[in-house]
């Protein structure tokens, strides 16, 4: 991995969803009222969520869940609700805080809260599954594919992720969202072709063993976004 890189990405997004974010986020991931295209985007990310959850399976009694970028804590919740002992880490303490207030209280126990680099060797043990969506999608390819390597040393079953898929449709929205004033918008995503996150991820040492089971897309409105699933054998 490009330390250097992976770092200085990791701070932009940091500031980002703890600053100047925290508000939009708050209220995408709530039941309030939205406007148009955040509605298209929330319906999107409930069926992506759903989808990597259906991956996961109904049973999760006796399983260890790494949430790596658990935002609000959405994911997390669904996850304990099947029985699962979850990790849930986000760089942003704001959402992590905002995560914790919102956790009901039947699954409480089941949910561990921290606020971090999902990468962060603190957190201790090995994990049955690994959920990281949304949470590659700033980085370059090489960068995320090292990242997946590094989670997927401490994990036994599973590594369930998101990319942004390259399409010239999403080319043409990040391009306009780069003329906003550098205070005003996200960090820009990575789009990255699936083909490359395959022959990238076999060709890497860390992750012999594994092999892609599934893929998936979601396109909704605004929200357009890939899944993937990595087994060990």
């Amino acid at each position: 991995m490009s330390n250097a890189s992976y770092q200085e990405r990791r701070g932009q997004i940091e500031n980002y969803f703890d600053r100047t974010a925290v508000a939009a986020w708050a209220t995408l991931t709530s039941d309030a009222p939205v406007g148009r295209i955040r509605t298209t985007v929330r319906a999107g990310r409930d069926r992506m969520r759903a989808t990597l959850l259906s991956w996961l399976g109904e049973d999760l009694h006796g399983k260890r869940i790494l949430d790596a970028g658990c935002g609000t804590g959405a994911l997390a919740v669904e996850a304990a609700r099947r029985g699962a002992q979850v990790v849930a880490i986000d760089l942003s303490p704001t959402l992590v805080n905002l995560a914790r207030e919102r956790i009901p209280q039947d699954v409480a126990h089941l949910v561990e809260f921290h606020s971090g680099d999902m990468l962060d060797p603190a957190l201790v043990g090995h994990f049955d599954h690994v959920v990281a969506m949304d949470s590659i999608i700033h980085y370059q390819t090489d960068d995320a594919v090292n990242a997946l390597a590094q989670l997927a040393d401490r994990t036994s079953g599973s590594i369930v992720f998101t990319f942004a898929p390259r399409t010239p449709l999403l080319a043409a929205m990040i391009s306009l969202g780069r003329l906003f004033p550098r205070g005003d918008r996200a960090p820009w995503l990575e789009p990255m072709a699936e083909a490359r996150i395959a022959r990238l991820m076999k060709a890497h040492g860390a992750l012999d063993g594994w092999a892609c089971a599934r893929t998936q897309r979601v396109s909704s409105g605004f929200y357009k976004s890939q899944a993937m699933e990595w087994l060990r054998s």
